[in-house]
């Protein structure tokens, strides 16, 4: 475990359901390869904290790697209907041009 994962960690003890601190520990989790858990803190983030849009697309990127294409379109367009609701112009269109290349990069 990297010392930033331990900081972080020390962090939720205080605060555990927040969702930046929880989205920087799915990070992290990416970083060292971890996708499992990556994946398992991103899904809770999309439950508990749904507009937190910066989760969609690192969900909806791991679910393409793991080859679940299906579940990463359905996230991708979640994300652009959180990010039209929320007014975040970039989120959606970062969202639509990963939905994009999901569908027509094959």
């Amino acid at each position: 475990m990297n010392p930033r994962m331990i900081q972080l960690l020390g962090f939720l003890k205080e605060s555990p359901e927040d969702p930046f601190l929880n989205y920087a520990l799915a990070q992290e989790h990416l970083s060292a390869g971890n996708t499992t858990e990556a994946r398992r803190l991103l899904e809770w983030l999309l439950e508990q904290h749904p507009d937190y849009v910066a989760t969609y697309y690192h969900l909806g990127k791991l679910m393409e790697k793991d080859g679940v294409k299906d579940q990463a379109m359905a996230v991708y367009e979640q994300g652009i209907a959180a990010a039209a609701r929320l007014g975040d112009q970039h989120a959606r269109s970062e969202l639509q041009s990963a939905k994009l290349e999901l569908e027509y990069g094959d």
